[in-house]
């Protein structure tokens, strides 16, 4: 009902009221002009004056009995409740405890399947945030995000979807970023694929969850083809999909405790085509740090275009300085730059000086669920707070991408790097193997971004901030 509606249907009560009046006042005229004419002609005027008073208080009587008995009524609306308050609704919203979770189960393609499934769910006052659905030959994949009440154990949660006809199912609990519809997520990773090639392997994994990816180059080191021959469509297998990886070699992606779905294998087939469309791209991005002793150096991300000032660095560096980076032959270090400095296997930043001579090099480089991190500072250089700079900002970003674990590979008497990686103040575990000190670092509490130990000043579009040494 309008605005105009209700303020109407408001009114009719005392256009009523109105009428009753103007109908009794019509008869007081009447009977008063009666009452006059019988005076003047008629023997009987005090028999019809009283019996015109007695009609008079009829009259009104009558009319005030009615006026009581048709007040205007409240609006429809107004039912004389309330609005609840802040605390009411906060008490109704949290009045219990609630967990996300992203559920995965297969149902029967046939009418009524699914409904039989959300009635079971609602039955356990289990609320359905989001909903994806994954076609098969034989079924239909649904993916749940669910809030569900903290009280209900996982293994409740399971036995109800089984029970209302669900099979296959998988469970993980979710958190506020699985909160984004699935046609905005995929634009989300589209963009950062774009913007990166390094971020190929993050954003699918983004998509996926816990998997495993590999990519492997068209050749070695040496020049022994390595890579299979993948069809250009790809390959779909039950916990497994290759690609031909956009850098010429393969991509394989597993993920042993739950299977692939068409859905998801067109999804990542789109990102791996992008990749390849756009070609090699890195991020322009320069920040200009001022060291102690006051020379200016810039830190930037590196990719293969860098390969011979990376040579000619290497060839600066002593055969000390080498052996504890690549700990084998030194003369094998300039054919690992070109796997080094390839954003297809991770990120890599480079420190150059004021003259634009590149003095270091960092390496984040993907290995699976875990990242590995070096460091290779030229040895006039060293000793000045850059090894420790690159360290910091290399773990920050595998931090930002979600990444577990971070190790470096070195050795005992790589003091410098230890104590760079003790630096970071996070939890570590040293493992010797096969004469090598692993140290590994949990990077989840290291913020998304980094707060500078000085103010930043922004000029031209590069960043400059102060002190590279802790």
């Amino acid at each position: 009902m309008t605005e105009a509606s209700s303020a109407h249907a408001a009114r009719r009560p005392h256009r009523r009221r109105d009428i009753v009046g103007l109908a009794a006042l019509c008869t007081a005229v009447a009977a008063a002009d009666a009452l006059a004419h019988a005076f003047t002609h008629g023997p009987s005027g005090p028999v019809l004056l009283c019996a015109s008073a007695v009609a008079l208080l009829a009259t009104a009587g009558f009319h005030l009995w009615w006026s009581r008995r048709h007040e205007p009524a409240p609006p429809p609306t107004d039912t004389g409740a309330t609005a609840p308050s802040s605390a009411d609704r906060a008490q109704v919203a949290g009045g219990q405890e609630t967990v996300l979770w992203r559920m995965r189960t297969t149902v029967r393609d046939e009418p009524g399947s699914l409904a039989a499934l959300c009635t079971a769910l609602g039955a356990r006052r289990v609320d359905i945030l989001s909903l994806q659905t994954h076609p098969l030959s034989d079924g239909t994949v649904d993916e749940f995000l669910l809030r569900a009440p903290s009280t209900l154990t996982p293994d409740e949660l399971t036995r109800t979807v089984a029970g209302a006809g669900g099979t296959h199912s998988w469970l993980e609990r979710a958190d506020a970023h699985d909160l984004v519809d699935a046609p905005t997520r995929m634009l989300g990773l589209a963009t950062r694929t774009a913007l990166d090639s390094a971020e190929l392997p993050l954003t699918l994994r983004q998509l996926l969850g816990r998997c495993t990816i590999r990519s492997v180059p068209a050749h070695s080191l040496r020049g022994r083809p390595l890579a299979e021959q993948v069809p250009t469509e790809g390959v779909l297998e039950e916990h497994l999909m290759k690609f031909r990886a956009p850098s010429g070699g393969s991509l394989t992606i597993e993920r042993p405790q739950l299977p692939f779905t068409p859905t998801e294998f067109a999804r990542v087939r789109a990102l791996v085509e992008l990749d390849a469309r756009l070609g090699q791209r890195v991020p322009p991005r320069r920040d200009v740090l001022t060291l102690p002793e006051g020379n200016e150096i810039t830190v930037r991300r590196a990719d293969t275009s860098d390969l011979a000032a990376a040579r000619e660095m290497h060839d600066r560096c002593s055969s000390q300085t080498l052996g504890l980076r690549y700990h084998g032959p030194v003369g094998d270090a300039d054919r690992y730059l070109g796997h080094l400095l390839s954003p297809r296997f991770g990120r890599t930043l480079a420190v150059e000086t004021a003259s634009g001579r590149l003095v270091a090099l960092g390496h984040l480089l993907w290995d699976g669920d875990e990242t590995e991190v070096a460091l290779l500072v030229e040895d006039a250089w060293q000793q000045r707070g850059i090894g420790t700079e690159l360290l910091r900002r290399l773990v920050s970003m595998a931090a930002e991408t979600g990444c577990e674990n971070v190790y470096a590979i070195t050795q005992a008497s790589n003091t410098g790097m230890v104590a760079a990686m003790r630096g970071l103040g996070l939890p570590l575990d040293y493992q010797i193997e096969e004469g090598t000190l692993v140290i590994t670092a949990r990077p989840a509490g290291i913020p998304a971004t980094r707060e500078p130990r000085e103010s930043i000043r922004i000029h031209d579009g590069v960043a400059r901030q102060g002190g590279a040494r802790r």
